[in-house]
């Protein structure tokens, strides 16, 4: 099931319960989309995409969730450049980000938007 609101589809993805703080995990989207949902500490649930642009594999859910100067990132397994999970942007090469996707959670269940 699926849910339109201001133009976004919000996808069912998981059980809230089922993902670990301070962890990732990855997920398709209709359509084929990877991403990787992230569960902070804080509880606040974040998705960007699963791909690692420095080395091109599909790894950043399994990243090392923490925090930067109060800032949540996930560490790539790669080469562990770190990617802000509220906006994407690289804290270590400002010029590459990776895309983000809303996400929320309705009843217990991690929804993310796609458009």
């Amino acid at each position: 099931m699926t849910t339109a609101v201001d133009e976004q589809v919000w996808v069912p993805v998981c059980d809230y319960a089922a993902l670990e703080p301070e962890s990732g995990v990855a997920a398709l989207l209709p359509g084929g989309t990877q991403v990787a949902l992230f569960r902070t500490g804080d509880g606040a649930v974040h998705a960007l995409s699963n791909l690692d642009p420095f080395s091109g594999a599909m790894v950043l859910a399994r990243g090392i969730v923490g925090d930067r100067d109060g800032v949540p990132v996930v560490a790539s397994p790669m080469h562990k450049q770190a990617f802000d999970l509220r906006t994407g942007q690289c804290l270590d090469d400002d010029r590459v980000r990776v895309t983000t996707h809303a996400a929320r959670v309705v009843d217990g269940w991690v929804e993310v938007a796609v458009t």
